[in-house]
């Protein structure tokens, strides 16, 4: 039982793959970017960049899934200093979920205070279309419901307490600066809940149905373990979706889900995903207008 309770990493492991990725660069990133599937193409516009591949930083898992890049790079987008994750790490890959979040927590000690979580999703809400960009407003974390929390096992008081609150795990401040930037630029967000299952098949349609009735609006297989760990290291998260496909919800259809689709549909959004990160980035720190005393940041 003592062996299944030890943390598959330490203080020490976290320091070291932080010390290996500084020394490729003295770039001190101050945000993190998790690009999802067919969204790596984002990266290749950060201006001076370093790029690391994840088998040169201890203790990073390598990227399976077509579509990700598996890489690391730093350098400035729109003015910031970032560090951006070319492909990310999922539990279906056979990760615990200790894995899947290890950068998050390299993230915080490189200096990064806020992250933006980029995924595809299938679209769960009768309203949405292929091609939507949904802004996360909250969770439904199934899979750390079933036992598989990434916190789970001995804390680490160096990143935050035994018990954090996951109230506010998506900052309310970035959701305003997202949509603020979003109507200036003349696109539609929506605003939703995502559930995060475990993969690596797409859903039932009873699956699906569940999901609905227990106010899903979105589904993917990612992104809130990364959510979950931020938020108990003190980072601020911002969580946008994009609804690759529709989760299909009757079994009288011919209708089947496929990675390729989710790929395309990223590639298609891909420009306007871009711009309203780019946007983002621009007035990420600025004072926030809708309120006193706050930024559209940490």
């Amino acid at each position: 039982m003592a062996a299944e309770m030890t943390p598959p990493f330490t203080w020490a492991d976290y320091q070291e793959a932080a010390a290996a990725i500084q020394a490729h660069t003295e770039l001190r990133p101050r945000v993190g970017l998790v690009l999802g599937s067919g969204l790596g193409a984002l990266a290749d516009r950060i201006q001076d960049s370093v790029a690391i591949p994840y088998d040169r930083i201890p203790h990073f898992p390598c990227s399976t899934v077509h579509g990700h890049a598996g890489r690391l790079v730093l350098g400035t987008l729109s003015g910031q200093p970032v560090c951006a994750m070319q492909g990310r790490f999922h539990f279906y890959e056979g990760y615990t979920p200790q894995q899947v979040t290890l950068p998050v927590r390299v993230m915080r000690l490189l200096g990064v205070e806020t992250l933006i979580l980029t995924n595809a999703a299938g679209g769960i809400n009768p309203g949405y279309q292929v091609g939507d960009l949904m802004i996360i407003v909250d969770h439904l974390s199934l899979v750390a419901m079933a036992g598989h929390n990434p916190l789970r096992g001995p804390n680490l008081d160096e990143f935050g307490p035994r018990f954090p609150s996951m109230t506010h795990v998506y900052s309310p401040q970035l959701r305003r600066l997202a949509l603020r930037v979003a109507r200036a630029q003349g696109l539609e967000l929506r605003q939703g809940i995502y559930a995060w299952v475990a993969g690596p098949n797409f859903e039932t349609p009873a699956e699906v149905r569940l999901l609905r009735q227990l106010g899903a609006d979105a589904v993917g297989m990612s992104t809130v373990p990364e959510a979950m760990v931020a938020r108990h290291a003190g980072i601020h998260v911002l969580g946008i979706s994009t609804i690759t496909n529709m989760a299909v919800d009757e079994l009288d259809v011919r209708t089947e889900p496929s990675h390729e689709e989710v790929l395309e549909t990223g590639r298609q959004v891909l420009p306007r995903l871009s711009q309203l990160l780019l946007g983002i980035l621009e007035q990420l720190y600025q004072p926030d207008p809708t309120g006193p005393d706050t930024t559209s940041g940490p």
